[in-house]
């Protein structure tokens, strides 16, 4: 069971971000998503996870960052970021109960690099960017390597940032990668494909939703 999502919002030394959240009445932890560099919490699998995990026992927390609720168009620096979802940490640890650290795109990238300075629970990654696309070489697997937290990364079959055979092998222990057929960055499948659009979801929701259960009991 869930109850109808409320927003609040959170003061940061880089201006107001927001929280929307999805509780679940019998939560047994949050998981604390934001969003990417070009979008914001309306991304469809931001959207799939708030519907479908709170009636498993998961509160979702949507968080917008500040330059997002600002109305900006271009993300600032990586240090500029993580110093806002820190300062709203607080915020998501308030119900007092394990946060798990998310997020999608860039928003991922602010998870690993600060979860285990917060105290997070776990660390979920939603399309990694491995590498701008086109661009191997200048990879940001380091920043998924070095979490020493529980992790899973869920990414698009075709990911231009960075598909999931790019992935160092073996990954650390505790991270787990898992694969959604066809999609891309923003987990969008093509109508040729060999599954549908809410096939994809569906496949991805559960596969978080499975992970959360083993990792917070």
């Amino acid at each position: 069971m869930s109850t109808l999502p409320r927003s609040e919002t959170v003061p940061t030394p880089a201006g107001d971000a927001r929280v929307t959240w999805h509780e679940a009445r019998r939560a047994r932890a949050v998981l604390a998503v934001s969003h990417g560099a070009g979008g914001g919490i309306e991304a469809r699998d931001l959207r799939a996870l708030a519907a479908a995990l709170p009636s498993r026992g998961i509160t979702v927390a949507l968080v917008e960052q500040p330059w997002r609720v600002a109305g900006k168009k271009v993300a600032p620096a990586p240090r500029t970021l993580d110093a806002g979802w820190t300062a709203l940490w607080p915020a998501l640890t308030r119900p007092g109960l394990p946060v798990v650290a998310g997020g999608r795109s860039a928003g991922a990238r602010v998870a690993c690099r600060t979860a285990q300075a917060l105290g997070a629970h776990a660390v979920l990654a939603l399309s990694f960017p491995l590498h701008p696309p086109g661009k191997p070489e200048k990879s940001r697997a380091e920043e998924l390597t070095e979490v020493g937290l529980p992790t899973l990364v869920v990414q698009g079959g075709r990911d231009p940032f960075g598909r999931p055979e790019e992935f160092p092998s073996p990954l650390p222990a505790g991270t787990e990668l898992v694969e959604v057929a066809y999609g891309d960055h923003g987990f969008a499948v093509p109508k040729k494909a060999g599954t549908t659009q809410d096939e994809a979801l569906a496949a991805l929701t559960e596969a978080v939703a499975r992970w959360l259960e083993r990792i917070t009991g």
